[in-house]
Order: structure tokens, then C-alpha cells, then sequence
């Protein structure tokens, strides 16, 4: 059986999910990373993506646009401004978001910054959608 650790996704206005989980997978611009108990200390940011919590074998997910992770002594702190649980999200409020996304992809005024973040909501989108 798996050791578990403290897992918070907070954002600004509320927690959304505070527990104690087996693991964690994050879209981080390094790439996805899981973490299990035990990994090295981290700091990092996130990426638009899945976040996917493993609680003792129950699956949650959840949709992020950006934030800071931090790993410390078993305990992992995810700030994010968005965190939508997938199964409550809308198909039509995905293809609204991946719309507004592909069209601000298109202005070439955008920096490649913007672009690079852009590029990976739109992808995340278009799985979702």
C-alpha cells in the first residue's frame, strides 16, 4: 500500500481540495510530474493542464490555467487563480474558453511568452472538448 501526503489546491478565494493522497500529477512547464511521497523538495510553476489527485485509488481531476507548486516535507501546496473540476465542467464553457484562446493565438501582437502559455490551454481544450 501506498504512503500517502498532504495535498492542498488552493485558490485565491477558497481551498478546493485539501486531503491526504497516494499521488499527484502536474503540468508543469518542465513537463508532467507526479508526486509521490517522499520526492525532493520542489518549487516550480504550472502550466495550463490536468491536474490529477490519486486518493487511495479514487481519481479526481481538475483543470488549471497557471500557478506555484511547492513540495516540502510531504506536504504539496498548489496555488492556482483557476481550478475547475472536470466533471463539472461544461462542453459548451470549453468551447467558449478554446475559442477566446484561438483567437488571441492568432493576434500577432501576442508575445512569445503568451504564445507558449496560449498554445498549451488550447491543447489541454481541445482533449477536454
Amino acid at each position: 500500500m501506498a504512503e500517502n501526503f498532504k495535498f492542498e489546491l488552493v485558490k485565491p478565494d477558497q481551498f478546493v481540495f485539501s486531503s491526504e493522497v497516494s499521488s499527484v500529477k502536474i503540468p508543469c512547464y518542465e513537463g508532467e510530474m507526479t508526486i509521490l511521497r517522499d520526492h525532493i523538495s520542489l518549487i516550480t510553476f504550472l502550466r495550463p493542464g490536468i491536474v490529477e489527485i490519486d486518493k487511495q485509488g479514487n481519481l479526481e481531476k481538475y483543470y488549471i490555467e497557471e500557478g506555484t507548486v511547492e513540495f516540502n516535507n510531504n506536504n504539496l501546496l498548489v496555488l492556482t487563480s483557476t481550478a475547475e473540476k472536470l466533471v463539472e465542467l461544461d462542453k459548451n464553457k470549453i468551447n467558449q474558453i478554446l475559442a477566446d484562446t484561438e483567437k488571441k493565438l492568432n493576434d500577432d501582437q501576442i508575445s512569445d511568452k503568451e504564445k507558449y502559455f496560449l498554445t498549451y490551454k488550447a491543447s489541454t481544450l481541445k482533449q477536454l472538448s
